[in-house]
């Protein structure tokens, strides 16, 4: 663990307050980190301790929103468990992997997959709250969740679209449901690379924990809203969600 004497003191109270916010979104959309990353990489922090330090306030945030969807009934922590466990392998690969390869190749795929996670949340049928027969089950789903927790544990941007959109598409889960069960494996994924990150001493805990309250106090109000609100509110802001981090990773090419 690590915590760097020469960081401001005030970055502390103020990225506390940003991730209220970031983890409303993660809550409801995920894409939290389209806003704090940026952020955290003005601290002078180097990048793979910025990763290491997001994910420990992003497994906090994605913990009480999982907390608030399973006490809402979205979804079977036994149910899913396996499914969980092969997300988590999946992550641990993906954050073993990055401490040794680049990243450059994702940044290219993946506002492509973004823009059609946002295309097809508008145009299909099936991104409302009506659970419909799926084409895979827990095991056939399996693969697709350790693809997507790879990733999330190798690069993360959009990871929780891509578990939201897949769960509708071919799980057939209506997205509330999948919104909730997304968060569940989220959490699982944050954990993996947690391990990861601080193993290799690439996580500052303290800032890290700070932050973390303030995400899981927005996590909170926006678990709140989205099992109230339902499809309605989940489905607009996750097309706004993928469509800026898209804008956000395209602006990454140019300005690198």
């Amino acid at each position: 663990m690590i915590e760097p004497a020469n960081l401001d003191l005030w970055f502390y109270p103020a990225l506390t307050l940003l991730a209220v916010f970031t983890g409303f979104i993660d809550a409801v959309a995920g894409g939290g980190g389209l806003v704090m990353m940026p952020v955290l990489l003005t601290t002078g922090l180097p990048p793979h301790v910025v990763l290491g330090t997001n994910k420990v306030q992003s497994m906090c945030g994605t913990a009480m929103a999982t907390w608030r969807y399973h006490k809402a009934g979205l979804f079977s922590f036994r149910t899913s468990a396996p499914t969980a466990a092969v997300v988590f392998i999946g992550a641990l690969a993906g954050s073993l992997a990055i401490q040794h390869l680049s990243a450059d190749v994702l940044k290219l795929v993946v506002p492509v997959l973004l823009i059609a996670v946002a295309l097809y949340t508008v145009f299909s049928p099936n991104m409302s709250d009506q659970d419909r027969h799926g084409h895979l089950g827990e095991k056939g789903y399996m693969p697709v969740g350790a693809g997507v927790g790879f990733y999330d544990g190798f690069f993360g941007p959009g990871a929780g679209q891509f578990f939201a959109t897949t769960l509708v598409g071919l799980r057939g889960l209506g997205l509330t449901r999948a919104t909730g069960l997304t968060k569940y494996l989220n959490v699982v994924s944050n954990l993996a690379s947690v391990i990861v990150f601080t193993v290799g001493g690439q996580a500052m805990w303290i800032l890290g924990l700070c932050m973390g309250a303030g995400a899981m106090t927005g996590a909170w109000i926006g678990s709140h809203f989205a099992t109230r609100f339902g499809a309605k509110m989940i489905r607009p802001l996750l097309v706004v969600v993928s469509i800026g981090l898209t804008l956000r990773l395209v602006w990454g090419w140019f300005a690198a």
